[in-house]
């Protein structure tokens, strides 16, 4: 069974959580993970390519937003959701919700609209 290497909570970096959170798949995966439940790499990335897949999970793994266990020959993924919130305070949840808003064509979540500036 593989072993998969995770930050420790107070070894969480903000640029890194950033970076992994900066892109539209990586946050939808993250997005789908708020449930609080654990889903394979296969579930979470939907279409695309699994090399593609492993790449971004790595990515969440290594920034410290996911943890991933082995069980037989699959891949466990979940989000450190208790730990990211402990180290920063209402993230994921805007991050998130800026996410849901841009994918149902709210555009800019809480913020003014071009029309306003």
């Amino acid at each position: 069974m593989r072993r998969y290497r995770h930050p420790a909570t107070g070894d969480i970096k903000l640029a890194d959580v950033l970076h992994a959170l900066s892109d539209d798949t990586r946050l939808g995966m993250v997005a789908r993970l708020m449930d609080g439940q654990e889903y394979t790499s296969g579930e979470l990335s939907g279409e695309t390519p699994k090399s593609t897949a492993s790449h971004h999970t790595k990515i969440l793994r290594e920034a410290g937003v996911t943890r991933t266990r082995s069980e037989s020959t699959r891949c466990w993924i979940s989000l450190r959701r208790d730990d990211l919130d402990a180290r920063y305070p209402g993230l994921l949840k805007t991050l998130v919700g800026s996410f849901h808003a841009e994918q149902a064509g709210g555009g800019q979540a809480g913020g003014e609209t071009a029309d306003e500036r």
